[in-house]
């Protein structure tokens, strides 16, 4: 399995083994667009790997907090109490990049950037960039995509669409 990231179409592609596409998944990428550097709030390009699966067996909408399940689910109520909070939902896929100095390492590490794959809530808006630098999926999609792929699955974040 590989994953394809396309910030210009804001869709995550899945492709197995033989570079078939089994899925494509519509996504919310950084409302500031792309980037790199620490503190930029931009989603990262280039060859990423998922560094760690977290939230297995937790509900749908389960909130976390530094990768930590708050026992909280999320309803539209507790999303009134916290505006403007990018909230992170249901599972995180925890990438870290593969570049040197591109991704990786120093002041554009997205590991230490905290760049994730992760859920949010049903009425944040897929298929436009509002993130605060993560990928952005609907809970069902990070569900679904979560059982699909494992810890080191590649992925390519790519600024414009990919040549598939």
């Amino acid at each position: 399995m590989k994953i394809e990231i396309s910030v210009a179409g804001q869709t995550l592609d899945l492709f197995d083994d033989a570079g078939a596409l089994v899925k494509r998944y519509e996504v919310s990428t950084a409302l500031n667009g792309v980037g790199e550097a620490s503190g930029s709030y931009c989603t990262p390009r280039g060859a990423h790997i998922i560094r760690a699966k977290i939230g297995a067996g937790q509900p749908e909408s389960a909130v976390f907090i530094r990768r930590r399940p708050t026992g909280e689910i999320y309803t539209p109520q507790l999303g009134a109490q916290c505006p403007g909070r990018d909230w992170i939902l249901t599972r995180i896929l925890w990438l870290s990049g593969c570049e040197l100095g591109v991704n990786r390492l120093g002041s554009v590490d997205s590991m230490r950037r905290y760049i994730y794959i992760h859920g949010t809530p049903d009425e944040a808006g897929m298929g436009r960039p509002g993130s605060k630098g993560c990928i952005r999926m609907r809970n069902g999609d990070i569900l679904d995509l979560f059982d699909r792929v494992v810890v080191g699955t590649p992925v390519l974040i790519l600024e414009r669409d990919s040549n598939h």
